[in-house]
């Protein structure tokens, strides 16, 4: 079995090695590069919590600032560990999408106890602001990093979906999974897909692939890496 990784490194090289650990073939395809920005201001003045949407917004936010001492929420377990790696001690993970996120804020915290850090890129998947409005929560929303979309596939990807060389392909987000579709629509390989597994994070993800036709489409029983990498098991 070959599997293609869509993630940006090197996330995409760590999940690489854990599969050749399983005896998997992997491809890398980066389809997001992650661009940190420099010379932000991160003001935590009354805030009672950072919010994390993703492992790059707490790597950025840890490079950007030497603070630790404050709560931290996180949408899934890859974020929570990245944070916990990254020296917060007070973390909790929503184990879900940016919904369940959400919905972690309002069960936990008191939206008079002061307002909520969102550590995030310059692209969201979902308008945190907004969906903790009816709590009457202050959501500040910092930038930190972006998240450059790949213009084209790269010539290994190409070759291999030409030749029938992927049996599958793990797609971690919406944006990355688009990104996918409009590269290989380009490279006149749509119909190259009807010999792939397209193995999805979320139903969010598998929203951004069905506009074309794969082998088929699978989601991961929750939103986490190990639940998608179970959708590999014989």
């Amino acid at each position: 079995m070959r599997v293609l990784i869509t993630r940006p490194r090197p996330a995409s090289d760590r999940l690489a090695g854990l599969l050749a650990t399983r005896g998997i073939d992997s491809a890398v395809e980066p389809l997001l590069d992650i661009r940190r920005r420099t010379g932000v201001t991160i003001d935590l003045a009354g805030a009672q919590a950072v919010l994390f949407t993703s492992a790059n917004g707490v790597a950025a936010f840890a490079a950007a600032t030497p603070r630790r001492d404050i709560r931290v929420l996180t949408v899934g377990p890859a974020s929570g560990e990245a944070a916990r790696a990254a020296g917060f001690a007070d973390v909790m993970s929503a184990d879900g999408d940016v919904g369940a996120l959400a919905a972690l804020v309002g069960r936990t915290l008191d939206p008079q106890a002061g307002a909520v850090l969102h550590a995030a890129g310059a692209d969201l998947a979902g308008d945190l602001a907004a969906m903790l409005a009816p709590w009457g929560f202050t959501v500040r929303r910092v930038v930190l990093y972006d998240a450059i979309a790949a213009t084209v596939l790269t010539p290994e990807t190409a070759g291999l979906l030409r030749q029938g060389g992927l049996d599958a392909a793990l797609f971690f987000s919406p944006r990355t999974a688009s990104a996918f579709v409009t590269l290989v629509t380009r490279a006149g390989l749509v119909a190259n897909l009807s010999r792939v597994s397209a193995l999805c994070l979320s139903a969010n993800v598998v929203a951004a692939l069905d506009k074309v036709s794969w082998a088929r489409i699978r989601t991961a029983a929750r939103p986490d890496q190990d639940a998608l990498l179970d959708l590999l098991a014989p």
